[in-house]
């Protein structure tokens, strides 16, 4: 169990770790690209949000395809804002078609988004065919009762049943149960009623 949590505390610490160095990266370009304040801000949460809701399609839903598109997008929005950072990019001369994809970005992320959170059920509903109606089930034949066959009991069975019996009322002084009977014998309850029967 301490291994599976610090296994579990490991990778949590790493996830956190890459998102918070993701988070800065993609906060430090979009501020680049033109976008201050509070909306340098909101860019790492979309995308880290655009990400989730792919994750979980892939993992709960049933369109497979679209929740990989998404994801794909997502993931090369943070991967692309990691690598520009790193040295390839010149955070004070960004160049005009970084500036059109960040200016962009909140649309994409918007509809990724809405396509991922909003299932819809009612088309995966009308897609499956309608369960046709249960027909009532025509009435079994009356066929008349038989009576069960008696249970063939040992005879040695039967004595030690006896035996156990008799300790029973000599310790208790009330006659054996059924119930007490089929446990100290170990036999199933009708077995152990048809010897109750013969004692």
């Amino acid at each position: 169990m301490r291994a599976h949590l610090a296994r579990v505390d490991a990778v949590l610490v790493q996830a956190l770790i890459a998102a918070a160095l993701s988070f800065a990266h993609l906060h430090d370009v979009a501020s680049a690209a033109g976008q201050a304040g509070w909306k340098a801000w909101a860019y790492p949460v979309s995308v880290d949000l655009l990400l989730v809701a792919a994750w979980r399609r892939l993992r709960f839903g049933d369109a497979k395809a679209s929740g990989w598109c998404w994801f794909v997008i997502a993931l090369a929005a943070s991967l692309g804002a990691n690598v520009a950072t790193a040295g390839l990019l010149n955070l004070h001369q960004v160049p005009a078609w970084l500036r059109i994809l960040v200016a962009g970005w909140p649309a994409v992320a918007f509809l990724g988004g809405t396509l991922l959170a909003h299932t819809t059920h009612e088309t995966a509903e009308e897609s499956t065919p309608a369960a046709p109606e249960p027909t009532a089930a025509p009435e079994p034949e009356q066929r008349p009762a038989v009576a069960p066959r008696p249970v063939p009991i040992p005879a040695a069975l039967v004595a030690h049943a006896r035996k156990v019996a008799d300790e029973h009322h000599a310790r208790t002084g009330s006659a054996i149960d059924t119930s007490t009977l089929r446990a100290r014998l170990g036999v199933p309850a009708p077995l152990a009623e048809a010897i109750a029967a013969q004692l």
